[in-house]
């Protein structure tokens, strides 16, 4: 008798086991409703993380392209107007879409004596618009301003 209440009590067991897997159902989908939001904050992160990185290496582009744009130019006044063009160029060809685009240039190189070393700078801000990623809390724009110098020619004649 007692060999056969051993084998009953290892029966039961077996038994409690496998209603416990039945009891355990359901447990993947709310893991999954527990996880999912992180994980969509997650990837929502990394595209804006992509979006603002893009937009810095297009920005500090059109930076660089604006001050050696003007830097070739022969007045002050030519230097602006080449620079801006450049800059927006520059970001079209990125397809970065700022809200608004401001090109600030340093043209007081323009008033050295040729012989001497002179410089251009230039600065390029550009509001970009995040508030189209649809992401909760997210603000409607992010600032990415970038700075660049580009060396005037020495001896080239300045206006």
């Amino acid at each position: 008798m007692s060999r056969r209440a051993g084998r009953a009590g290892r029966a039961d067991r077996a038994d409690r086991g496998a209603r416990g897997d039945q009891d355990d159902c359901g447990s993947t989908t709310l893991e999954l409703v527990v996880w999912a939001p992180g994980l969509l904050l997650i990837i929502g992160l990394l595209i804006v993380a992509g979006r603002v990185n893009s937009a810095n290496a297009a920005v500090e582009q059109a930076a660089v392209d604006a001050a050696r744009t003007a830097s070739s130019a022969r007045s002050a006044t030519g230097a602006r107007d080449l620079a801006q063009a450049s800059a927006r160029q520059t970001l079209t060809a990125q397809s970065l879409q700022c809200t608004t685009t401001t090109v600030t240039l340093d043209t007081s190189g323009f008033g050295t004596r040729p012989g001497q070393s002179a410089t251009v700078t230039a600065t390029v801000t550009c509001p970009v618009r995040l508030s189209d990623l649809s992401i909760p809390g997210l603000p409607g724009t992010r600032t990415v301003s970038h700075t660049a110098t580009s060396s005037l020619d020495t001896f080239r004649e300045r206006a």
